[in-house]
């Protein structure tokens, strides 16, 4: 089982603006999947909780109360959770981590894992953190392959001479889950000028590797669904998302049908 030294944070606060208009009455790690239209955000602490972490930090903004009213204290699902709100002038992603530090809220961990609050995947965290625990200031999730959404075209001399719909790359994408060792990371907020609002992937990141820190690859080769969309949100398989998990629906035990 993993480290219990390891803290989860999930950014959950997000306007979930390519998902309206659902997202005009719920927020989007809210949003139903599955057979059993459970939360996005429930499956995520139900797949982690699996590995022995019980700590988890959701980031909140938009209509948090949903998330807190559903999920309390944790104590339903056998786990710890605390809330940090957006609050001026923490914003963004990296904002919520931002604001985690300062209220001492990490202090105690070695560790945090990262997981957004949009992505589902039944990655081996066990194996994650183990790679990570080999040196690294941060641990990158990264897909071995990436299936674009939309057809590919080859042009040469003004003529489309190949169309490919929906190729897969051999490019390593990220996931929207990563590992960072608290200490780097306090580190790297508070010593790179990146200030209480900035993105974790697109603007922490980047300036931890421009900054020489460690930054390591866990290439990992199993299904995901990124849940960032409508569109995406329409092709998911809900029938088999359970199965894919390996979570049983116990939900309807007392329901006949």
């Amino acid at each position: 089982m993993a480290s219990s030294n390891v803290v989860v944070f999930i950014p959950a606060g997000g306007e979930g603006k390519r998902f309206r208009p659902l997202t005009y009455y719920i927020p989007k790690s809210m949003i139903p999947i599955g057979k059993s239209e459970r939360p996005v955000l429930e499956f995520i602490i139900l797949w982690v909780s699996r590995w022995g972490l019980r700590d988890f930090v959701i980031s909140v903004g938009y209509k948090w109360r949903q998330i807190v009213n559903y999920f309390g204290d944790g104590s339903r699902f056998n786990v710890n959770i605390k809330y940090v709100a957006d609050k001026s002038p923490y914003s963004n992603t990296g904002g919520g981590l931002a604001r985690a530090f300062d209220l001492r809220l990490l202090d105690s961990y070695d560790d945090v894992l990262v997981w957004y609050g949009d992505i589902v995947a039944p990655l081996n965290v066990e194996s994650l953190l183990s790679h990570h625990a080999s040196g690294s200031d941060v641990t990158l999730v990264l897909a071995s392959a990436y299936k674009v959404p939309v057809g590919v075209a080859e042009v040469v001399d003004g003529s489309v001479v190949r169309l490919e719909e929906k190729p897969t790359l051999n490019i390593r994408a990220t996931v929207g889950i990563l590992v960072f060792k608290v200490s780097s990371l306090k580190r790297a907020v508070r010593g790179l000028g990146l200030g209480c609002d900035f993105d974790i992937m697109g603007d922490l990141i980047p300036a931890m590797i421009k900054g020489g820190m460690n930054v390591k690859a866990y290439i990992y080769d199993g299904p995901w669904h990124d849940i960032g969309s409508i569109e995406r949100y329409e092709k998911i398989n809900h029938e088999v998302l359970e199965e894919i998990l390996n979570i049983e629906d116990s939900s309807l035990s007392y329901v006949y049908l």
